[in-house]
């Protein structure tokens, strides 16, 4: 009927890890499956989510659901972040900090998924603390959550851009 969505743009999904679970009950083991994904536009939105089920596929399908509804904006500098930070969730901590035009993305698995699909090209990440994929990803994106354009930051100290960038 009526179209007041904007148009579906190309999402690119990455699962970062799948994760087996067992109960124990009187008659054996019964299974289920944890699944992160992360899904990005790469162009500088991102989103991360986490999915659980009795069957893989619609682990990893109620995962990229809700990092669909988790997206974020960064904003992106030449194909790079616009200053260094860094991110925490639980005893997970990762480090982000810009890199120069083709340096590529030097970082390891969780937070090399969350990093390509933002469309972020060039950066530098260190995991400081626990590499568990599932506290990697979510201090990535607190880290992420953290970044502010350079326009929004001279609104906020109420100063023009030239004198930030200059």
């Amino acid at each position: 009927m009526f179209d007041t969505e904007e148009p579906e743009v190309q999402l690119i999904d990455k699962v970062v890890s799948i994760n087996r679970v067992a109960k124990v009950v009187k008659g054996g083991r019964r299974f289920r499956f944890s699944a992160i994904a992360v899904v990005g536009d790469g162009a500088g939105r991102v989103g991360a989510g986490l999915g659980k089920a009795h069957e893989v596929p619609e682990a990893i399908r109620k995962a990229m659901e809700k990092a669909k509804k988790a997206m974020i904006q960064i904003p992106l500098i030449d194909n790079t972040i616009p200053y260094a930070v860094q991110g925490e969730f639980g005893s997970g901590k990762v480090l982000l900090r810009p890199a120069a035009e083709g340096t590529g993305v030097i970082a390891g698995g969780p937070v090399r998924a969350v990093v390509e699909v933002a469309g972020i090209k060039n950066v530098l990440t260190k995991c400081l603390g626990s590499h568990n994929p599932h506290n990697a990803v979510k201090a990535t994106m607190a880290a992420l959550k953290q970044l502010a354009s350079p326009e929004a930051v001279a609104q906020r100290r109420q100063r023009p851009l030239a004198e930030l960038v200059g």
